[in-house]
């Protein structure tokens, strides 16, 4: 088995000249109701379900940043659809305002190439947003592809995998912590210093001082390696969304395209019963430890005081799959990357830097550090840092390397509306929006609720089904409702 769909949800840092943390929610809905794109407008909300945990319950409620609550104090604003102020791209992209940082979600895709494309095609999307609402409030907007802010808060970048809900939790959670712990050392963004734990310079890993629990539902606080949020956005009787907290926004295309295959890899090994067997003391520990571990292996604890590296752990998923009695091309290609990869980053060659952002990173800044003679605290290096993450290209320190050949960029240039492969859902969503949106009372992930003359018209989309091609040359809202349902 290989899950069929994947996804990926980017929360942007966003700075506005002259505004503040208490603005941050207004700037941010602001900037997503200004993207001058074709969009439907019109979220349906009634099949997301943010409280149903994995493990077969329901929590009362998700933990909401104390700091973050203290900003949001007193301050008066709409209904929460509107402050979400969801669009829909004709591609079926989702992008919305999600708690004062502009986030893009890309359509459901097939595979880590393409999910990768759609992703640094978000990247422009929210590019042409910004943009836009800098023209209209006269004001310099900087929007940034990371996941920390330098003052203790953190924003994610979440993966979801549509995986069979008979695997269940337990054989989920066993088959993938050692791999999220492990994988940082192939996907990291890179960062300068430490907000949480013990004191580093440079570490790998973006998120790695935000998390505090193996596994848990929530993601504003509390945050776990393994989150277990349920919400499949298909038929929950068949699915579960697996749900992947723990990565980072990357810049690299081969970084993101790499992080989403290692764990359709892993996926691949349990539907073969075929995963190795790490059993980790402490998850939450062995993650920060291996961000930290810039100059060496690294080491992850085991159960009976035993221990090994993030290179074996990643490994042994390797040859776990060659082992596979037909793993498919996506496999075989991430195989034979990241084999390269762990022996260049051993060999000290430049092949690593060039397709691993952290060390790109950290070969940039610290060759400014040593110009200049400053320390890796020195204010600085933050700013380095961010400038990397910039998405502006005029302005971003990873689109000069690229621009210099110093880093490997995306493999051919990517549109900023990326269309959606025909058939899938997404391309279904994005087409009846599109073309038929003024009969469309409102779109999620899995439906579709048109307004008829008799009432709403539900329509449920299968997320693995093949949509009818013919759906493109349908004249109206019926004919398109009449061939999904004939499907």
């Amino acid at each position: 088995m290989h899950p069929v769909l994947v996804g990926l949800e980017t929360e942007y840092g966003l700075s506005v000249e002259g505004r503040g943390a208490e603005e941050q929610i207004d700037d941010s809905m602001a900037l997503v109701r200004s993207y001058p794109g074709e969009c439907f407008v019109g979220w349906d909300y009634r099949f997301e379900s943010p409280r149903s945990d994995l493990r077969g319950f329901q929590v009362e409620h998700l933990a909401y940043d104390p700091e973050d609550a203290r900003f949001d104090a007193g301050r008066a604003r709409p209904g929460d659809q509107e402050v979400r102020s969801d669009r829909i791209l004709p591609n079926g992209a989702r992008f919305y305002n999600d708690h004062g940082h502009p986030e893009f979600a890309t359509p459901e895709c097939r595979g880590a190439h393409e999910l990768a494309r759609h992703d640094k095609a978000g990247e422009q999307v929210v590019a042409a947003a910004a943009a836009a609402f800098a023209r209209q409030t006269g004001r310099k907007v900087k929007v940034y592809k990371n996941n920390t802010d330098f003052h203790g808060a953190s924003y994610g970048t979440h993966e979801s995998y549509l995986v069979p809900r008979r695997v269940g939790f337990e054989r989920l959670f066993q088959a993938l912590v050692p791999l999220f712990v492990s994988r940082q050392v192939l996907t990291g963004a890179g960062k300068v210093g430490y907000e949480h734990g013990s004191a580093c310079p440079f570490q790998m890993s973006q998120r790695a001082d935000f998390f505090v629990e193996p596994a848990n539902i929530e993601t504003l606080y509390r945050r776990p390696v393994f989150n277990t949020r349920d919400e499949p956005h298909a038929d929950p009787s068949q699915w579960v969304r697996l749900h992947v907290i723990c990565g980072d926004a990357n810049r690299m295309f081969g970084c993101t395209r790499r992080k989403v295959a290692l764990v359709r890899l892993a996926l691949a090994l349990v539907e073969a019963d075929a995963v190795p067997t790490w059993r980790l003391s402490d998850p939450v520990r062995s993650f920060a430890e291996v961000s930290r571990a810039v100059d060496d292996e690294g080491r992850i604890g085991l159960e009976g005081s035993s221990w090994t590296t993030p290179r074996l752990v990643v490994e042994s998923y390797l040859d776990a799959a060659e082992r596979l009695a037909a793993p498919d091309e996506e496999t075989l290609a991430t195989v034979a990357e990241c084999r390269d990869l762990l022996e260049a980053r051993a060999n000290g060659s430049d092949l690593f830097r060039r397709n691993v952002d952290w060390a790109a990173k950290r070969w940039l800044l610290d060759q400014f550090r040593e110009d200049e003679g400053l320390a890796w605290h020195h204010p600085a290096m933050q700013s380095l840092d961010l400038a990397y993450c910039d998405i502006d290209p005029a302005e971003s320190l990873f689109d000069a390397l690229v621009e210099a050949g110093e880093v490997d960029g995306e493999p051919s240039p990517v549109p900023a509306v990326l269309p959606a492969t025909v058939g899938t859902r997404p391309w279904a969503r994005g087409l009846a929006t599109s073309k038929f949106g003024r009969h469309v009372r409102a779109a999620s992930w899995g439906s579709l609720a048109f307004q008829g003359p008799d009432g709403t018209v539900d329509l449920r989309l299968d997320p693995v089904g093949d949509f009818n091609p013919g759906l493109a040359d349908v004249e109206s809202w019926e004919e398109f409702c009449a061939l999904v349902q004939d499907r």
